[in-house]
């Protein structure tokens, strides 16, 4: 019969050589096998903590305001250009403005948008007759980009 001390140190034997191998040591006996394993933890901890660093700081340097860098408004002849230009693309975004032109009463004559990588939109827009001004037209653009933005961020 195997006695229960031989059982435990083939038992232990067992555990350190998958230490050994777990930690890639080339150690023979068992202080050296614990000693590599406790380098091993260390270093192990010495890369979360990096790696922690390195996630807090691309969340902090990746967030940008999604709302559009700029909002010019040009009064023409029977009505305005409105240019919206963003670096970041803005899913959504244009139907929103869309919505605000309709509140103004304004009919998109012309348009063009372009939504890779960033957002650009230039669109004509005529007024139904109504006394609108370009400030009002560029407040309602406005605002309405700032409810597409609180409305994304709750996302």
């Amino acid at each position: 019969m195997v006695s229960r001390e031989h059982k435990k140190a083939a038992a232990l034997h067992e555990k350190l050589q998958l230490l050994r191998s777990i930690t890639n040591s080339h150690a023979v006996n068992k202080t050296s096998i614990i000693i590599d394993a406790s380098k091993y933890i260390v270093d192990l901890k010495q890369k979360v903590e990096v790696l922690n660093r390195d996630i807090a700081t691309a969340q902090n340097s990746s967030y940008q305001d999604p709302r559009p860098v700029e909002v010019t408004v040009k009064t023409l002849e029977k009505g305005f250009q409105i240019n919206v230009i963003s670096e970041k693309n803005c899913p959504g975004l244009l139907v929103t403005i869309l919505e605000a032109f309709e509140e103004l009463g304004l009919n998109v004559v012309e348009a063009r948008v372009s939504c890779t990588g960033s957002f650009h939109l230039e669109a004509v827009g005529e007024n139904d007759g109504e006394n609108v001004e370009a400030h009002t037209v560029k407040q309602a653009v406005s605002q309405a980009i700032n409810n597409w933005s609180e409305s994304n961020e709750q996302d």
